[in-house]
């Protein structure tokens, strides 16, 4: 799911520095365009604290060899429950790629557990409940918010 190079917004983007004032502030005017990187990836600076950063910066698409269709088909597959070899039999890459693709999902859904229950002030209890409420209604949502939706679970604003 390679993204047009178009579709990539400032408005949409915030600082990834956290020493930044304006870290995690999307649309506070601070972040341009500031061409792409040697894989074609949007780069982004922000004019608050002075730093470039790439539109995969805090996602599981992050710095990875494999492309974006590639990882969403790694987590489709675990979904249906296949294993690391299988998956690596199915898709032909290692299984140290795959399974540093499945670590950096983890990683990711804990990120948003712990801002979940540290920042908004949810219980474990009730984050689980409402993850679950989510898996079941999800098809219920717009587009939009689904979209939305399969951008936090993959790690993105």
């Amino acid at each position: 799911m390679q993204k047009n190079k178009s579709e990539a917004d400032p408005e949409e983007q915030f600082c990834s520095n956290p020493d930044c004032p304006d870290y995690g502030k999307k649309d506070a005017g601070n972040i341009v365009k500031y061409g792409h990187d040697k894989n074609g990836k949007q780069r982004f600076w922000c004019n608050t604290c002075e730093s470039a950063f790439v539109e995969t910066k805090n996602t599981v698409f992050y710095n990875r060899e494999l492309s974006e269709d590639q990882i969403i088909m790694v987590c489709k597959l675990l979904v249906e429950k296949n294993g690391v070899r299988a998956i690596e039999r199915i898709m032909g890459i290692h299984r140290d790629t795959v399974s540093s693709v499945i670590e950096g999902l983890a990683r990711h859904a804990r990120e948003v557990t712990d801002f979940l229950i540290k920042n908004i002030g949810l219980t474990e209890v009730e984050v689980d409940e409402m993850w679950s409420f989510v898996k079941k209604n999800k098809r219920k949502l717009p587009k939009e918010a689904r979209k939305q939706m399969d951008r936090a679970i993959a790690g993105s604003t």
